[in-house]
């Protein structure tokens, strides 16, 4: 017993430190069981078999569906017209639609969703984005709590529940619980992010600035001061060369944008300058003038060893007004990009990036923690939350958009932000899905729910909902499933040694004296401070067994017990790390730590007393 506590008290100082990525902490936490005699193999990989594990894998593939075929963002968004320009409106629908595409998809695929909508949405209202994209990521966690499928922690109760041969949940066993969530929810976060979440002098300045995005976003990352004309003269090295040959970024650390030529076309109706996003195989002519992007003494010594003609001097002090106006034309924009926190580009320098040749975008700069990142950007990596600030024509900026998985294009103009492209597919998956829903509801049909998962998700890829088996496999968040599938069998691990009945036990002789509201209370409370340094599912696995012991201990109903588990594993506000949703929306809000404790803390904590008097109602002891 003592062994596994310390491999449990050591999986959990790994996963609050971070460092090491919490599939690989449950892996070995798994390993050691094996090593130490605990779990023989067989009992070790049963994680890996589990009914639940495989449904989760599933619901990946059919939430992937969901957002490829534009069917979620077809609803939202059309759900979301009804508010107008009502601010109390706009704000009780975003958190009614968000929850209910949580209900069926994972929090953080609903918040990439919904992240870009709400934005589009918030500026035609004139309101400030970060009034809703805080409590859009809440939203999420609530909606998760309405169906079994919401969220991992409810197949976690489902499946303790199962094991200790009580009596499994329905589909709709958890809808009560997430309708109440998202009703405290509104009420709270209503009044609370009108105090906290409309940052100052905003409402000032937002109508004049929100209509003018594409320059709002040159002047924020500094554009201005470090764009540079530089013109190709006919004695100039460059002549006739590709810029794959002149490696110009790699030898003065600029980086050319743009090249404007004067059109061939003779017809006078026709542009008479053509503008060109650079790329490697862009060939230099005499006269084209190259848009440089970079520190000015750079630009200088480019200029001087090859000859160039510098058109612009160089300005100390560059204002608002003195934005370029002409460094945007129709064809050619700026966007910003929030990374995913598994993006694939974590920890990957920017000359690593693969953008300009695989989208033939540009990385103009990087936002990050409220510092702007915008010379010698090659080399630099990029972290969790960054926002880049991306240029290229709207039609590469759309494409970074079936990329969802990696990052949310979120500083696109109102025009383009706006824009909803809907797939031919989407009544497809529509169908498929509620058929699936379906099956899982009633038990009249005879099909088990994990075979109800894996024929829509199988479904979903014969169908065309998904191009093919490899973006099938891409929408599924590895991580996850092999944390749940190696965190499974620690349960058991602990009901072996009699960990698990001790540590019940210690909780029902402190607390059980009080009566079931107060060990309830307490197996809460102790969930909700865990899930604020483990993840949501970690915590689940870990608790739902002590507090079926724990029920079983004092002779009431586990089920209350069980759902305050997954309750207080998944509505988890206070910090910004806890959930995924809750970092992602971090940089696009310009939140600080302390705006999440301003908001979330009260929300968790009034959340948390609600659910201990509701939760007997629903689930009497």
């Amino acid at each position: 017993m003592v062994i596994t506590l310390i491999i449990l008290a050591l999986s959990a100082f790994f996963f609050v430190n971070g460092k090491i990525r919490s599939d690989v902490v449950a892996l070995c936490a798994l390993v050691l069981l094996i090593l130490c005699g605990i779990l023989t193999p067989e009992e070790a990989l049963s994680g890996f078999s589990n009914s639940i594990v495989i449904m989760m894998v599933g619901l990946f593939v059919v939430g992937g569906a969901i957002f490829q075929t534009g069917l979620a963002k077809m609803i939202s968004s059309k759900i979301l017209q009804l508010a107008g320009k009502s601010e109390l409106k706009l704000f009780i629908l975003i958190m009614l639609v968000t929850s209910a595409i949580g209900a069926f998809v994972s929090n953080t695929g609903t918040v990439a969703l919904m992240l870009p909508i709400v934005v589009s949405m918030a500026v035609s209202a004139n309101v400030s984005p970060s009034r809703f994209l805080m409590p859009l990521a809440f939203a999420s966690s609530m909606g998760g709590m309405a169906t079994l499928i919401g969220t991992p922690p409810n197949l976690v109760i489902q499946n303790a529940l199962l094991e200790g041969g009580f009596e499994g949940l329905s589909f709709f066993s958890f809808t009560p619980v997430g309708i109440i969530c998202v009703l405290i929810g509104i009420v709270v976060l209503i009044p609370l992010s009108r105090m906290f979440l409309v940052k100052k002098g905003e409402k000032k300045t937002e109508n004049k600035s929100r209509k003018k995005s594409l320059k709002d976003l040159a002047y924020e990352y500094q554009i201005a001061q470090n764009l540079f004309r530089v013109g190709v003269k006919s004695d100039s090295t460059f002549r006739g060369k590709t810029l794959a040959e002149l490696n110009i970024t790699g030898e003065y650390n600029v980086t050319i944008l743009e090249i404007r030529r004067e059109s061939k076309s003779q017809n006078p109706f026709m542009k008479t300058i053509d503008q060109e996003l650079a790329g490697p195989n862009t060939s230099l002519q005499i006269g084209d003038v190259l848009y440089v992007l970079g520190a000015f003494a750079q630009i200088e010594l480019l200029t001087k060893d090859n000859n160039l003609d510098l058109l612009d001097t160089h300005t100390a002090e560059v204002s608002e007004e003195k934005v370029p106006r002409d460094m945007v034309f129709g064809e050619i924009g700026i966007a910003e990009v929030l990374l995913m926190p598994n993006s694939q580009l974590i920890n990957r320098a920017v000359k690593d990036s693969g953008f300009r040749e695989k989208y033939n975008i540009n990385i103009l700069g990087i936002q990050r923690g409220g510092k702007y990142l915008l010379q010698d950007l090659k080399d630099e990596k990029m972290h969790s939350g960054d926002a880049l600030l991306v240029q290229g024509t709207w039609k590469d900026i759309a494409r970074l958009n079936e990329v969802q998985s990696e990052w949310v294009v979120v500083g696109q103009p109102l025009a383009e932000a706006a824009k909803v492209t809907l797939d031919h597919k989407a009544p497809i998956a529509a169908t498929i899905m509620i058929l699936m829903i379906i099956a899982m509801v009633f038990d009249f049909i005879p099909v088990a729910p994990v075979a109800a998962v894996i024929v829509a998700a199988l479904l979903m890829v014969l169908t065309g909902c998904l191009r093919n088996v490899e973006d099938a496999y891409k929408t599924i968040n590895w991580e996850s499933i092999v944390l749940i599938a190696a965190m499974l069998p620690m349960s058991l691990a602990l009901e072996k040694t009699g960990a698990s009945a001790m540590i019940s036990s210690g909780l029902v002789s402190y607390l059980g004296d009080f009566g079931p509201i107060i060990l309830l209370a307490g197996i809460y409370f102790t969930t909700s401070l865990l899930t604020m340094f483990i993840s949501n599912t970690a915590t689940a696995v870990l608790l739902a067994p002590i507090a079926l012991k724990a029920a079983l201990d004092i002779g009431v109903s586990p089920y209350p017990f069980l759902f305050a588990v997954t309750v207080a594993a998944s509505m988890c506000f206070a910090s910004p790390f806890s959930t995924p949703p809750n970092a992602l929306v971090m940089s696009a809000g310009k939140y600080t730590f302390m705006d999440y404790v301003k908001v979330g803390l009260p929300l968790q904590v009034i959340m948390g007393i609600v659910m201990v008097l509701v939760l007997p109602l629903l689930f009497p002891f």
